[in-house]
């Protein structure tokens, strides 16, 4: 055997000895003990850029309320986060701030002094308190996207992040993700410019990625997948498609005018329907949808974990 073939043997076996080491390494423990649980929670919504340097695009309807509300319940339940979000979407901690609190929170005393309006000076110190303890204590990391590339990029490189905790991982897929976009190389490079008539564009669809997700990113996390539509009539059978076709482990489906209200979390065995209740002090639908969450995970961590905890 030359040198050559020598050296690409030894690199060969030292990756294989390395890859080996961190597939059957134990998962990151918390400082309670117990195996840390990192949850990825994707909000808002992609855009499609139609030139490089973009000015024109196609955006996708999402206030990023589901995900950002849904953060903050998650670290409640002691997950660490992930916030892959959209740039200017809502964000955890701020939802009893008006849309515009730098404008609508403060108040300038004499010209020169600025304090928070009295109105709103309890819900500015919660936001504030609530966040940076998050931060803090390293249950939040947020990352912002705004392109389909961008978002789908992310993922991936936050799924093979991940892929050594296991079950102990969480994907809530609550972004709404572009279906069709203009590759990168077909794309204009400057501003398509009106005068050259109309404009006549062929999108492409992107690539399905929530199989690769399963199949190789992160085949032992837990999955959830959203399914938005405005026809009740074809909602569960859509999300059903969806939960057999991908093998996610659940699928939220949400019709759009009553998504705040209810959803209805589609499983291999059952349809289980969350509603938010008023009457019973719950605020969100997402409070007892991430409870539910929370214990299917245990169960799925408890069937798929083979990690001494």
């Amino acid at each position: 055997m030359d040198l050559e073939s020598t050296t690409e043997a030894t690199q060969t076996n030292g990756n294989g000895e390395i890859e080996s080491f961190f597939n059957l390494a134990p998962p990151l423990r918390n400082r309670n003990g117990g195996a840390r649980r990192v949850v990825c929670v994707t909000s808002g919504g992609t855009t499609v850029p139609l030139e490089q340097r973009c000015v024109r695009y196609i955006d996708n309807f999402s206030s990023g309320h589901r995900g950002a509300t849904s953060t903050e319940y998650f670290v409640k339940a002691g997950y660490a986060v992930i916030f892959l979000h959209r740039r200017g979407t809502f964000q955890p901690f701020c939802r009893s701030l008006p849309d515009d609190p730098l404008l609508e929170c403060f108040e300038s005393i004499d010209g020169s002094n600025i304090k928070v309006q009295d109105s709103y000076s309890e819900a500015v110190e919660r936001a504030i308190a609530e966040h940076h303890s998050a931060v803090k204590k390293g249950f939040l990391l947020k990352l912002p996207f705004t392109t389909i590339f961008e978002y789908l990029q992310m993922l991936r490189m936050i799924a093979l992040s991940t892929s050594n905790l296991g079950p102990n991982a969480m994907f809530y897929l609550a972004a709404a993700v572009s279906d069709f976009y203009v590759p990168w190389q077909s794309m204009a490079e400057h501003k398509i410019q009106s005068a050259s008539g109309p404009l006549n564009m062929q999108l492409a669809q992107v690539p399905k990625m929530l199989p690769v997700l399963r199949q190789e990113w992160a085949p032992k996390a837990f999955l959830i997948s959203f399914k938005l539509e405005t026809d009740s009539k074809i909602l569960l059978k859509k999300a059903t498609a969806a939960l057999e076709k991908y093998k996610m482990d659940m699928v939220v489906a949400n019709e759009l005018l009553t998504r705040k209200e209810e959803v209805v979390v589609v499983t291999s065995s059952e349809n289980i329907t969350v509603r938010r209740d008023k009457n019973e002090g719950v605020d969100d639908v997402e409070d007892p949808l991430i409870q539910l969450l929370v214990g299917r995970h245990s169960t799925h961590i408890n069937t798929n974990s083979s990690y001494v905890q």
